[in-house]
């Protein structure tokens, strides 16, 4: 999120795109109710019309997988009409960048394409480069290969005939989507854009948001109070947990793993630190050195040397994509032995789960952390299967739920909130924290006997203050855990902070990630969260705090309540909502403003604290813009719609399917990952969730009066395709996909209507996904239906959008 739950009061339009806010994030959707009182017009887009649907003003639908072609028909419709904010995306875009001669566009492929390695080249999208090396730019606009002007021959294609035949959304509506969102272009109105997995869960996930954010730039409603481009987090703590690295190619604060190519600190810092030439650019990621030598120092302490590069060497060097599907893919090849499972559930939440049950069987063994016994822990004694042909040993590590352990959790907006426990750890179960300093405990002891390479293990710095010993009754110190992470310095250290010169002694906690060092002096955790814990008392804890006074501009910043990353900023890019002199684009909702007597930013915590003429805005691009146009995305530098891997229909717009760039799993590893098409398959499948369940179901599942609220897995389908397949509300049916079959009650409602497209009439339903084989209530999993495909860029799988029949089970009205 650039902005936060409380910053939706603000807006003037509300679009709620792939969400359910209203029904997933009941909470938090009361801000979307204030705007709405206030004014605020609500829109919601989606294939089904959901509890959102009903509280919004606007309702189109769409039908899956057409996200792109939706939005970029709402981009066209802006640049046809001038419905852009001009003098924002001038000053702060790359909309005047020339783009290198070598870059066209063609039948859906943008140049520099290998059929073969299903690549692009991104040199052909390279920004032309001046003698100085800073971008060309024509600030007149009027250049064929200015940003500008590729935008506008790009998507002129997705006129509105054309949008609606692709995507099924009804003219009129769509229209009416166009004009009240686009209205928002000048600068006192302003729309914010709210999204979740529905847009994420696709083949073109990532560039559904660039669409997003293109179209929020164009309007200049991004760096804005009310604004822009925020995903709900549908867990307490997502946000929290790819904060600190989980995600295979990241570090914890967004830090890049190291790879095969980074043979030293040095080459890794070469490879991950960009440039620029122009002295108006922040370019913040030019500190990388100061991030990844102060994470080697927390990690490994006095271990960590100039002399061994700081220790760099110890961390595994990246050799493959290692993302979901991917890794389960080489575990059914027989290629992994080991598996940890921390609070997930692959047996229910994976993709193709068919297949992905049977790779848990290639495991050597297996270790699940879980509050409770969850499907993929039971694996090995699931319906149809015999345990005892079953090989894998099985750990099952009894955990704390949230409220038995004390700890951070981040939300959406970036706030990170300290939490106490309200009760003791029931029975055996212990917080992840004690389970994951007793397996290192435990670990460090057998190397200590010797072992290969043992240096990485042997060489950690790791005290919590509860001893060398494994001991069940004495918990780690989270806030030495929390200290850890905001960082400090080593020793004693004179630091320059802009122009300040400062000094610091050895022990004290750093105040902020400007103060961090590359030489060793300082050690931080994860440097975005540098600032959170800024002393070694409960009192320095800023997580915990909770003052309710807002700040001057009283938009609902509320910056003594928690604590945000970075730098406690509310919202991201925030210097992008005042003109070149520092006066507030919007002055009825001014985020941050100039004062030219004290010569300081008043407001929220600045991107920056230079004067507005200085620097631009957007200081975490190395040119200091925001991207239009963007040529580091492995499929393309501009959204362009393509049909999901399984389609009902061609794509309309190019001869070119589905997103070239995406793996295409049933070609590389054919076993176990057939694709259907829609002759047998005819109806479009999508899944999501309810309320009353949670993810993959292991706590809700579990818990007997929510599983007596939804007790079984249902298929939503509208009126006129259960009439075409005699089926009734309440009658036991069959989902089939090419990879699988479930049974489930049908629901048959009025919110799911057909899509008539170009010609051809496709019906789309939707299952809920939380159920599996253990617990209270039980139930097939919806993704026993989906596909092993993911996006070109994060891979995330394509859950969203795929084929299917559904049809009455004999025997099975109700």
């Amino acid at each position: 999120m650039t902005n936060h739950w409380i910053d939706i009061i603000n807006a003037d339009v509300a679009m709620v795109m792939g969400s359910n806010i209203v029904e997933n994030h009941p909470i938090a959707s009361k801000w979307l109710t204030r705007a709405k009182e206030r004014g605020a017009v609500i829109i919601n887009c989606d294939p089904r019309y959901t509890r959102t649907s009903s509280f919004a003003d606007i309702y189109c639908k769409f039908r899956s997988g057409t996200d792109i072609a939706f939005v970029n028909g709402i981009i066209n419709y802006a640049l046809e009409n001038n419905f852009i904010n001009k003098d924002y995306v001038l000053d702060k875009t790359n909309a005047s960048f020339l783009i290198s001669d070598k870059y066209s566009f063609n039948d859906g492929l943008f140049s520099g394409y290998n059929a073969d390695t299903r690549a692009y080249d991104k040199t052909n999208w390279a920004f032309e480069l001046d003698a100085g090396g800073l971008p060309k730019k024509d600030l007149t606009l009027q250049h064929p290969r200015c940003v500008y002007q590729l935008m506008k021959k790009h998507f002129s294609r997705y006129d509105i005939d054309t949008v609606c035949r692709i995507t099924g959304a009804p003219k009129d509506v769509y229209e009416k989507v166009c004009r009240t969102y686009t209205s928002t272009w000048v600068p006192n109105r302003v729309a914010t854009w709210l999204y979740a997995m529905g847009t994420t869960q696709h083949t073109h996930g990532t560039q559904n948001i660039r669409s997003y954010s293109i179209l929020q730039l164009l309007l200049g409603n991004v760096g804005l109070a009310g604004g822009g481009i925020n995903a709900l987090r549908g867990e307490s703590n997502v946000q929290g947990s790819t904060d600190m690295g989980l995600l295979f190619h990241l570090l914890p604060g967004y830090l890049a793993s190291p790879t095969k190519a980074d043979q030293s600190l040095e080459d890794y810092k070469k490879n991950n630190t960009p440039k620029t030439n122009d002295p108006k650019s922040a370019n913040w990621w030019g500190n990388y050195p100061k991030y990844i030598t102060s994470l080697l120092k927390a990690w490994y302490g006095n271990n960590a040397r100039p002399d061994n590069d700081f220790g760099f060497n110890y961390l595994p060097k990246r050799s493959a994509d290692y993302s979901h599907i991917s890794l389960f893919e080489t575990m059914y090849s027989g290629k992994i032995k080991g598996l940890f499972l921390f609070g997930q559930n692959p047996a229910v939440g994976g993709p193709n789960s068919n297949k992905e049950r049977k790779a848990l069987e290639k495991l050597e063994w297996m270790v699940a952390v879980d509050i409770f016994e969850t499907d993929t822990s039971v694996f090995w004694k699931r319906p149809g299967i015999d345990p005892a042909d079953i090989k894998t040993e099985v750990f099952l590590l009894p955990a704390c739920s949230s409220v038995e352990k004390e700890g951070s959790v981040s939300n959406s907006g970036r706030w990170v909130q300290w939490r106490y426990k309200a009760i003791e750890p029931i029975g055996e179960s212990r917080s992840d924290l004690w389970i994951l300093d007793a397996l290192h405990k435990s670990v460090k002891k057998e190397y200590a006997k010797g072992g290969t390479y043992v240096e990485p293990i042997m060489n950690l710095d790791w005290n919590y203050g509860n001893g060398t010993d494994i001991d069940f009754h004495k918990e780690p110190d989270v806030h030495l855990v929390a200290r850890e992470i905001n960082g400090k310095f080593i020793q004693d250290k004179d630091v320059m902070i802009l122009k300040d010169l400062k000094s610091f002694k050895k022990g004290v906690q750093a105040p902020s990630f400007a103060a961090l060092q590359d030489d060793g002096s300082t050690s931080c955790g994860s440097w975005i969260y540098c600032g959170s814990y800024t002393g070694h008392t409960p009192e320095k804890n800023n997580m915990a705090r909770r003052k309710k006074k807002d700040a001057i501009n009283n938009i609902g910043l509320y910056p003594e309540w928690s604590w945000a990353w970075p730098v406690n900023r509310r919202i991201i890019y925030n210097r992008a909502s005042v003109d070149l002199t520092g006066k507030p684009l919007d002055p009825k909702r001014w985020v941050v403003r100039w004062n030219d007597v004290t010569k300081k930013w008043e407001g929220d915590v600045p991107d920056g604290p230079w004067p507005p003429d200085e620097k631009y805005p957007f200081i975490m691009k190395p040119d200091g813009h925001a991207w239009l146009f963007a040529p580091n995305l492995n499929d393309g530098p501009m959204p362009e719609h393509y049909e999901p891997l399984e389609s009902p229909v061609d794509n309309y717009l190019s001869s070119q399917q589905v997103n070239p760039a995406v793996k295409l799993w049933h070609k590389v590893n054919p076993e176990g990952n057939p694709v259907g098409d829609a002759i047998n398959f005819p109806i479009i499948g999508t899944t999501y969730r309810v309320s009353e369940h949670w993810q993959a179901g292991a706590m809700t599942r579990n818990i007997p009066w929510l599983a007596e609220l939804v007790p079984d897995v249902f298929v939503e389908l509208g009126v006129d395709l259960a009439d075409q397949k005699r089926i009734k509300n309440g009658d036991k049916v069959t989902v089939a996909t090419a990879r699988g079959s479930i049974d489930a009650y049908a629901l048959v409602t009025r919110r799911f209507q057909p899509f008539h497209l170009n010609g051809k009439t496709v019906h789309e339903v939707g299952i809920i996904w939380h159920f599996g084989y253990s617990g209270l209530a039980r139930g097939d999993s919806a993704n026993l239906l989906t596909s092993h495909v993911g996006d070109a860029n994060t891979m995330i799988p394509e859950y969203k959008a795929f084929l299917c029949d559904v049809n009455r089970k004999e025997g099975g009205a109700v």
